[in-house]
């Protein structure tokens, strides 16, 4: 695989060197486009939340005009607020994408996972995504996180 890797800054003796968010998203792009080309079932994690989002974005610029050519996935941990929820479905109704919703609450209730004394719930969020991963047969999965 190719990356970008050039962040030299414009100028008027280079106009067309990238700065370094350029190129990050170049790169990114690349890497969508390369995946929608070698797999099958791609996914995007999708929450709704700042890290999806941008995800989604970048998703967006590489394939338009086009759909973007995967579903999103969010592993549902129940403690978002329903403004959150609200936003993740109109989104991905917005874009015309599939939404797969794994909800940690459903795993608790059938005893294959237990609730956490202290209440939180993302250490959780495993076995739902392996398992939602493996029923919707998703062969890569796109996920952000800032670095």
């Amino acid at each position: 695989m190719t990356t970008v890797t050039d962040t030299s800054v414009r100028t008027d003796d280079n106009p067309f060197a990238l700065s370094h968010l350029d190129a990050l998203e170049a790169e990114s792009v690349h890497i969508f486009r390369e995946v929608a080309g070698e797999f099958e079932r791609p996914v995007i994690l999708f929450s709704g939340g700042k890290d999806s989002i941008v995800m989604l974005h970048l998703a967006l610029k590489a394939f338009a005009p086009a759909p973007v050519p995967f579903s999103l996935l969010h592993v549902d941990t129940g403690h978002n607020f329903p403004e959150v929820i609200d936003y993740r479905d109109r989104v991905a109704a917005r874009h015309n994408l599939r939404l797969h919703v794994a909800h940690v609450q459903d795993f608790i209730d059938d005893g294959r996972l237990r609730e956490r004394p202290d209440g939180t719930r993302n250490p959780l969020q495993t076995v739902p995504l392996l398992d939602a991963i493996e029923t919707g047969r998703f062969d890569a999965v796109f996920g952000g996180g800032r670095r």
